[in-house]
């Protein structure tokens, strides 16, 4: 597989742009026209750039209104296209690339747009290009890619394609029969692939500027689509042509790079004819969150440390070598990392106490590594004392860690690393046993990124997205699951300027871990045995509404409402669970899943977010 990115998909100058797209792998790039005129340099220094860079320039592009049109216009479009494929000469592509016809005065007869994209493939023809035609989702008369596919076939010319635009196709609900049963390999021009939420019927256009996204980011069936290609035997070039205000908002290498591991994730889920269905690629299977690391130093981190002492954690062990403790309760294992020379010590410098890594459980550390390294994640080389462990890890989300933990290990990380402190006999606590969901907020730019992180490396599914009303705009959540749901990591953003994930982005100085829950067999008595100095208080009108909304009986409410817990049910169980106030940018939760429950409370989020943000009043 060849892979190519439009210019247009991601922000900067041309350079910056072509410089992104080497530093992420592709081979090559469409050059979209406003980048080319906008820029200072010829196309020659272009084409020179380009080549340095090890990139093909594989298109020229887009051409717009060229067939159908009154005859003065008609005119004028060909001498158009004649001084554009002395661009194209000079950038070194033989490929131009043609939308459909937008314009309500252009003719509709096919015949007569027919004989107007003869005559212009005649002209490339002469000059050794090809021309794509694709079919514009919101086109005038030429919308949906099986017409664009008629008017080539009537064109009947060795020099004109058609050009494959996921988007386009999808957007119209097109189904894939023509390409498979009709469109030979050798009259594709060009594949342009991208993917986007589904949404109702809508204007095209701008559905199209606004919410297109990476493929394995979206909703459209774009596995399905390369898999006819790859079964009718196409290897030429898979491209980016991607229109999205976040995209091109956010650096060019970051996406550039999250570009590239798309198109090798789809790769990855279709097969082609030398293949055989029985070597898929191995998704690693991550079994739990081993551990939760903060970046803490000095003073600064005793009122998190009062708070989780008050949730019934104590510190437990110590590091055989470094200034860094564990406190465990269940099977959670919080560690305190007050190492000056360590990452921890960087993360605390830009972002103040805070979660620092994430340690997953998995049971093949050496795949997980090797498919963190397919997806370009970054390895983070870690120092470790003499005899200690050499746990491996990768850049996570923000300025974060994902440590990857061996699930078959003989010991914990602690048996080997750790000491006891001396007077904590056994494990003390509250009832809390395990890590239930880790939140983790991020800028609007990288929301697609967060969610495709743990979609690609780890073979997280995510899950449809849920908008929490805040009192000061919308916040946006969609959660990123193992197989099994014992790692969940819901993801969080919003683009309204005073919303609470933009409060947190803002205090905790850029993306982070803004929640953490942990799960109890029993709420009630773990909250018993709380100190609740610390907890979040609700409303009472929001148990009157509970009351009536679910017919709750009223002895089961009070004991709700005495201990600031809050409820939800659905037909598959019912969930319990009360927040701590924000300590230091991060607020914990205890929560009690009854029978099959998988959800998170959502119907009760904005009462939270409410009393989170008076509590930040206070």
């Amino acid at each position: 597989m060849k892979t190519a990115l439009a210019t247009v998909t991601i922000s900067g100058t041309l350079k910056e742009k072509l410089e992104a797209a080497a530093a992420a792998g592709f081979d090559g790039v469409e050059i979209f026209e406003n980048d080319l005129t906008q820029y200072e340099r010829s196309p020659r220094e272009v084409r020179k750039m380009a080549d340095d860079l090890g990139l093909e320039i594989i298109a020229l592009q887009p051409f717009r209104d060229m067939e159908g049109m009154p005859e003065r216009l008609r005119q004028q479009k060909r001498e158009m296209l004649k001084r554009k494929m002395e661009v194209a000469h000079e950038l070194g592509t033989s490929r131009l690339l043609m939308c459909s016809n937008v314009q309500s005065y252009a003719s509709g007869d096919r015949d007569q747009c027919a004989a107007d994209l003869r005559f212009l493939a005649e002209m490339a023809e002469k000059e050794g290009m090809t021309l794509g035609y694709e079919a514009l989702a919101w086109g005038y008369h030429i919308a949906d890619y099986m017409d664009a596919w008629d008017l080539v076939k009537r064109t009947d010319h060795p020099n004109l394609g058609i050009n494959l635009d996921t988007f386009h196709m999808y957007s119209r609900g097109n189904t894939l029969d023509c390409l498979r049963d009709e469109i030979p390999v050798d009259k594709i021009a060009l594949v342009q692939i991208a993917d986007a939420p589904i949404m109702p019927r809508q204007d095209y256009l701008t559905y199209s500027r606004h919410s297109r996204c990476f493929p394995g980011q979206g909703d459209m069936p774009v596995v399905e689509f390369l898999q006819v290609l790859k079964d009718k035997g196409f290897d030429d070039y898979l491209s980016h042509e991607i229109f999205n205000d976040e995209f091109r908002s956010s650096s060019p290498i970051a996406k550039a790079i999250d570009g590239m591991r798309s198109l090798i994730w789809l790769d990855d889920q279709t097969v082609s004819k030398e293949e055989t269905k029985t070597q898929p690629v191995t998704v690693p299977d991550v079994k739990d969150i081993e551990f939760i690391e903060f970046a803490v130093e000095g003073e600064s981190g005793e009122e998190l440390i009062k708070t989780l002492a008050q949730l019934g954690f104590h510190e437990t062990h110590k590091h055989v070598s470094k200034n860094v403790s564990l406190m465990r309760q269940g099977n959670i294992n919080l560690i305190l990392n007050r190492e000056p020379a360590s990452q921890a010590h960087e993360h605390f410098q830009k972002h103040g106490v805070s979660v620092c890594a994430l340690g997953f459980l998995t049971e093949n550390v050496k795949e997980t590594l090797r498919m963190a390294e397919r997806y370009r994640a970054e390895r983070f080389a870690n120092q470790a004392g003499p005899g200690e462990l050499n746990i491996p890890a990768i850049r996570g989300i923000g300025d974060s860690l994902v440590y990857l933990v061996g699930a078959n290990s003989r010991y914990r990380f602690f048996d080997v690393d750790f000491v006891e402190i001396e007077g904590i006999k056994g494990e003390q606590g509250v009832g809390l046993t395990r890590v239930d969901h880790v939140g983790q907020t991020v800028s609007n730019v990288d929301f697609l990124s967060a969610g495709f992180f743990y979609k690609s490396i780890f073979g997280f599914e995510i899950e449809p997205r849920q908008d929490l009303p805040d009192i000061h705009g919308l916040v946006v959540s969609r959660t990123a699951t193992n197989k099994d749901k014992s790692v969940r990591i819901p993801i969080n953003m919003t683009n309204a300027r005073d919303a609470s994930a933009e409060r947190f982005m803002k205090k905790a100085g850029g993306s982070g871990v803004h929640q953490i829950a942990f799960a109890c067999k029993d709420i009630f008595a773990a909250v018993k045995n709380m100190d609740q100095e610390k907890q979040l208080p609700i409303p009472d009108n929001y148990y009157r509404d509970l009351e009536a909304r679910l017919g709750l009986e009223p002895a089961l409410v009070k004991k709700l409402k005495e201990h600031n817990i809050m409820y939800d049910e659905n037909e598959a169980g019912a969930f319990f669970h009360c927040y701590t106030e924000e300590i230091c940018g991060v607020f914990f939760e205890v929560v009690q899943r009854v029978e099959g429950y998988n959800n998170y409370g959502e119907s009760n989020a904005y009462v939270r977010l409410a009393s989170q943000a008076r509590q930040e009043l206070k």
